[in-house]
C-alpha cells in the first residue's frame, strides 16, 4: 500500500511514526493529515535512506536543492560533489535534472549516495535522448514518455514532477495572453511545443490514469508541476498560471481517489504583495494540498543574488502557507551552479523556510531562537554555534577573533559584558 492507502485504512506506518517524532507531532494527528492528502511523505517502496520527511499542514518548512548535469556539463562527479554540498549545508530533499552524459547511472548513483528524498522530471530525460539523436522534442513518442516515467519510479526516485495542466485548451489561451516572458518552465516549454506542433493533447493529461498506476505501483508522489509559472513578475498571477492551478486541483483530487500522493508545484516570480494571495489561492483551489514552490522571485533584476531574492519571497510564502522551497542559487539565470552555489542555495532557502516556521508556530521553532538569544546572554560560543543554520560560516568568522572573549566589533564596550556588570535598581 502506499502511504496514503495505509493513512486512509488507519495505518500509521514506521515513516509516519518517525516524521511525527521529529516533527513533535502525535503520530495518530499526522496520520490524519496523510489520509486527506494536506501532508505527503515521499517515498518509494523500491528505495530506503535515512532522513525520510513530510511535506506539508503542520510540519516545518522543507527545501529542495536541484542538482544535475547538462548537456555541456555532463560530470557525474561534479554532481556528487553539489550532493554533498547540499547534504552537508542541510537539504531535505534533492531534485536529479540531469540532461547530459549517462543519465541512467547519473540517476542510479544519485539514487545511491543521497540520504534524502530525490525527484526527478522524467520528461528532462527523454528529451535529452531525442536531443542527442539530433531530433525534435516535438518527435516524442507518448509511450516512450510513459516507459520512461515507470523506470525511473522502478530505479526508486520518490517524487516526479509532471505538467500535466498544460493542456491543449490552456496551450491556446497562453498564446493568446500578453506575457513578457512566455513558458521559462523546461518542461512546460517542451510540452507545449509538443502539443503545437501535434495537434494533439498533452499526453499525460490524456494518459493521467496510466500515470496514476505507475505512481500508486511505487508509491512515488506526484509534484503536479506549474507549465505555466510566471518568470517575470509583470506575468504573475495571471490567467494562465490560475487556469492551470485550477487543473492541478482537479488532478490532486484524482490522484488521492487513486491512492497517489500529490503536491502542487507554484511560482516562480510574483510580486511582493501578490505573494500571500498566490498561497491563499492554491490552498483554496488544491484542497490544502502540499505547496511547492521556486522561491518565489519577488524581483527579477538581481541575478547574482537571486538565494536572496528567493529567500525574501520565500520566507513570506511560506509563512503565509507554502510547504516546500525549492531553492534558488547565485547561479540562478546566468550558469549551471556549483557546490558553492549549492551549498549557499539551500542555507538561504532554509533560512527563510524557519523565518517562516516561527510565523506559522511550528513546534520547535522560536524555541530555537530562544535558546540562540539565551547562548548570547551568557556569551557562550560553542552554544551559539550549535544552533546555527550553518555553524561552519559562523565559527570560521569568529576564529578570526579567537584572541578576544567576545566578537571583534564591540571589543572592550561589549553590551552583554557592560549590562552583566551594571547594578540593577
Amino acid at each position: 500500500m502506499t502511504q496514503l492507502q495505509s493513512a486512509l485504512n488507519g495505518v500509521i506506518t514506521d515513516e509516519m511514526k518517525k516524521i511525527a517524532a521529529d516533527e513533535q507531532m502525535d503520530a495518530e494527528k499526522l496520520r490524519d493529515l496523510v489520509a486527506d492528502g494536506k501532508v505527503v511523505i515521499p517515498k518509494n517502496v523500491n528505495r530506503n535512506f535515512k532522513d525520510v520527511r513530510g511535506i506539508g499542514r503542520g510540519l516545518r518548512t522543507k527545501v529542495n536543492a536541484n542538482i544535475g548535469t547538462s548537456g555541456d556539463r555532463p560530470h557525474i562527479e561534479c554532481e556528487l560533489d553539489k550532493l554533498e554540498a547540499a547534504i552537508e549545508a542541510g537539504t531535505d530533499s534533492v531534485m536529479d535534472l540531469s540532461t547530459g552524459g549517462d543519465l541512467d547511472e547519473i540517476r542510479r548513483v544519485i539514487l545511491e549516495k543521497s540520504p534524502v528524498m530525490v525527484g526527478a522530471v522524467p520528461i528532462y530525460a527523454v528529451a535529452a535522448r531525442l536531443a542527442a539523436e539530433d531530433k525534435s522534442t516535438s518527435e516524442m513518442d507518448p509511450d516512450v514518455l510513459l516507459k520512461s516515467i515507470e523506470k525511473q519510479c522502478e530505479s526508486g526516485v520518490d517524487y516526479i514532477t509532471v505538467h500535466c495542466g498544460v493542456t491543449k485548451e490552456s496551450v491556446a489561451r497562453m498564446d493568446r495572453s500578453d506575457r513578457v516572458c512566455g513558458i521559462v518552465s523546461r518542461g512546460g516549454s517542451i510540452t507545449a511545443d509538443w502539443i503545437r506542433r501535434n495537434g494533439k493533447d498533452n499526453p499525460l493529461y490524456e494518459y493521467y490514469d496510466d500515470l496514476l498506476k505507475i505512481c500508486a505501483k511505487h508509491d512515488v508522489t506526484l509534484s503536479l508541476g506549474d507549465g505555466f509559472r510566471p518568470g517575470a513578475i509583470a506575468d504573475a498571477t495571471d490567467r494562465a498560471q490560475i487556469d492551470e492551478l485550477i487543473i492541478l486541483g482537479e488532478l490532486a483530487k484524482r490522484a488521492k481517489e487513486a491512492g497517489v500522493q500529490a503536491m502542487i508545484e507554484g511560482p516562480g516570480h510574483v510580486p511582493l504583495k501578490q505573494i500571500e494571495a498566490n498561497m491563499t489561492i492554491q490552498k483554496s483551489l488544491c484542497d490544502d494540498a502540499p505547496f511547492y514552490i521556486l522561491g518565489p522571485l519577488p524581483t527579477d533584476i538581481a541575478p547574482g543574488y537571486d538565494h536572496i531574492t528567493a529567500a525574501i519571497g520565500g520566507a513570506i510564502a511560506a509563512s503565509a502557507g507554502a510547504d516546500f522551497l525549492c531553492y534558488v542559487t547565485p547561479a540562478e539565470h546566468l550558469a549551471l551552479p556549483d557546490e558553492k552555489d549549492v551549498y549557499e542555495g539551500v542555507i538561504a532557502s532554509r533560512i527563510a523556510g524557519h523565518i517562516a516556521d516561527i510565523a506559522k508556530g511550528v513546534p520547535g521553532a522560536a524555541e530555537r531562537d530562544i535558546r540562540m538569544s539565551q547562548y548570547r546572554k551568557k556569551l557562550d560560543w560553542e552554544g551559539m554555534f550549535e544552533e546555527c543554520i550553518d555553524p561552519v560560516k559562523a565559527r570560521e568568522k569568529f576564529e578570526k577573533n579567537r584572541d578576544v572573549d567576545s566578537c571583534s566589533m564591540c571589543g572592550k564596550l561589549c553590551a552583554v559584558k557592560i549590562d552583566k556588570k551594571s547594578p540593577t535598581y
